[in-house]
């Protein structure tokens, strides 16, 4: 069930933000082995001066953060950090002008499937990779 937020600095085109939220979803699907109905994307166009990036970075400079579930392993988040760097990077997203800041929740803190917590329910997909 991961989440993700893409916060950008500049606007895009229709097409290019259904590509950056296209890009995004295709890396938590691949490398977090998870179905793409069990994810949800939100994109989020600030103005520049109400989204301060790092000093020296352009329009371009993206954070993605995403929620999950405890129990990925290191080389499963670093997967899926590479997926993200390389398929924003086919958007324009310069790879040194975007932050990705991974956050994970114990399953009992997480309501899905009508209120139950998830850790009381049967998931189609293994957390622990």
């Amino acid at each position: 069930m991961p989440t993700a937020a893409i916060e950008i600095r500049r606007e895009y085109s229709r097409e290019e933000e259904t590509a950056l939220i296209a890009a995004v979803q295709e890396a938590m699907t691949s490398a977090l082995k998870v179905p793409d109905w069990t994810t949800s994307i939100r994109l989020f166009v600030h103005e520049s001066h109400r989204f301060a990036g790092p000093p020296g970075k352009s329009d371009r400079y993206t954070l993605v953060t995403l929620d999950c579930f405890v129990g990925r392993s290191r080389e499963t988040k670093r997967a899926l950090y590479q997926a993200i760097v390389k398929n924003l990077g086919m958007c324009g997203i310069p790879a040194d002008h975007l932050k990705v800041l991974l956050r994970e929740a114990p399953r009992e803190n997480w309501a899905i499937r009508g209120g139950l917590p998830a850790s009381e329910v049967e998931l189609e997909y293994d957390v622990e990779i």
